[in-house]
């Protein structure tokens, strides 16, 4: 593995634990309405994230391709990954938790990255755990991350989509029907 990835990685999970630790929801007139999807989710990706890296080490599955190029592709598509989290992220500003709440007078952000589909938070996780799949060079960690990881985000999505709902009512459902979930003009 290169340096490169493991410095890229680590700057992504520290990322990701600061994330945990300062954005859960503070308010005391929040509705929590997580269902341990937080910790499911956190579960699996370390599970996956082992076993991808343990068949990376293994050798079995290995891709063809030059090791060095899948890596870089791959780091790209991590860090394009990062950049539309965090642009997510910084657009719902006080709205944003790692816990599934819901506030006093909570408000449907639709502007910037929302316009397009409605969880490009969870988008640009995937495309970075699709991108950490892809810098391992072995088709096997790849499936390993991608399929198991991206179902329990769509589990995520359910729970979260069922509180906005409840909580937003007819602007929820509006925004629905204009929005896709994860990928423009597809899902």
């Amino acid at each position: 593995m290169s340096l490169l990835l493991i410095a890229v990685s680590a700057v992504w999970v520290i990322s990701e634990i600061l994330l945990a630790l300062g954005k859960r929801s503070g308010s005391p007139d929040a509705k929590r309405q997580d269902r341990f999807s937080l910790g499911y989710l956190w579960i699996v990706l370390t599970l996956a994230i082992t076993a991808a890296n343990v068949c990376a080490q293994s050798g079995f599955g290995n891709l063809p391709a030059d090791h060095r190029v899948m890596t870089g592709i791959g780091l790209l598509v991590i860090l394009l990954g990062l950049g539309l989290r965090w642009t997510a992220i910084l657009t719902l500003k006080k709205y944003f938790t790692v816990d599934i709440s819901i506030v006093r007078d909570h408000q449907l952000i639709d502007h910037g990255v929302y316009h397009l589909i409605r969880h490009p938070a969870y988008t640009g996780s995937l495309l970075s755990f699709l991108g950490l799949g892809l810098a391992l060079s072995n088709w096997l960690s790849l499936l390993i991350i991608v399929i198991p990881i991206t179902l329990a985000f769509l589990y995520r999505i359910r729970v979260e989509e069922k509180a906005l709902r409840s909580a937003l009512g007819e602007s929820y459902a509006r925004y629905s029907l204009t929005t896709k979930r994860l990928i423009p003009l597809i899902y």
